[in-house]
């Protein structure tokens, strides 16, 4: 049984997320799976390292499938290319071990944010950053990152409720850079509560604007509660980057 690892990359704009539904075909799972299952001559189903929401890209988004067949691997994946739609690229294909999962396996991940941040939209911008007009006092948003950084409890700033699942992340690593009026903001971490990134972006905003204070973070963090934190920005912005295997 050969085990295939994918490295995949999106524009989620069209989509609703990653995961197959059952009741649409607008997913990227569910593209890649039909593809591959036509291709194979059998039912596929892939493994994703984790759900993208509606709207959300990924650069290099990994899965991982498992096959008897032995069509080549660059014969593979000029199929996938010529018959998946062009938003949604295999970008490189590779036999891994057969207990390699893309899930359970990560160590880290890196995502990326994007705001455009002056009061006049960009046409080229729109379905990738979010724009938001408000004057940002970068500098203390950047020491907000740092009592951000390491390892809590960030059920406070996910969307999820209280679960007996372990909602402590190490967060090792938070960087904000501006190029002009566009502010690009990466997130590397052990891993990712459901849209928290999304969360602390809206409320480094909020703190950047003098909406929050600096102290509402200890207060986040204490109280774990989602109605302390700041907004979920919209998914638009928001790309995978890079998924990390020890």
């Amino acid at each position: 049984m050969r085990n295939i690892k994918m490295t995949i990359e999106y524009d989620g704009s069209r989509y609703l997320g990653w995961q197959r539904l059952g009741d649409s075909d607008k997913t990227i799972q569910g593209k890649i799976e039909k593809v591959l299952s036509q291709l194979l001559g059998t039912e596929i189903e892939i493994v994703g390292s984790g759900r993208t929401d509606a709207g959300t890209h990924a650069r290099a988004q990994i899965a991982n499938f498992k096959t008897d067949n032995t069509l080549g691997l660059k014969a593979m994946q000029e199929v996938l290319i010529k018959n998946l739609p062009q938003d949604i690229i295999v970008k490189k294909l590779e036999e891994v071990p057969e207990r390699f999962h893309s899930r359970y396996h990560t160590s880290g991940k890196q995502y990326s944010y994007y705001v455009w941040n002056q009061s006049i939209p960009s046409a080229f911008e729109r379905n990738y950053s979010f724009h938001y007009s408000e004057k940002l006092d970068i500098e203390k948003m950047r020491k907000a990152a740092k009592k951000l950084t390491g390892r809590h409890d960030f059920l406070g700033f996910s969307a999820l409720r209280k679960t007996k699942k372990s909602t402590v992340r190490a967060l090792e690593k938070i960087t904000i850079e501006q190029e002009e009026d566009l502010l690009h903001f990466t997130f590397i971490g052990e891993g990712f509560l459901h849209k928290m990134v999304r969360i602390l972006i809206g409320t480094l905003l909020e703190i950047g604007t003098g909406t929050l204070e600096m102290d509402a973070i200890d207060d986040i963090f204490q109280s774990g509660k989602r109605q302390d934190a700041g907004m979920a920005v919209p998914a638009q912005g928001l790309f995978l980057d890079e998924v990390y295997y020890d």
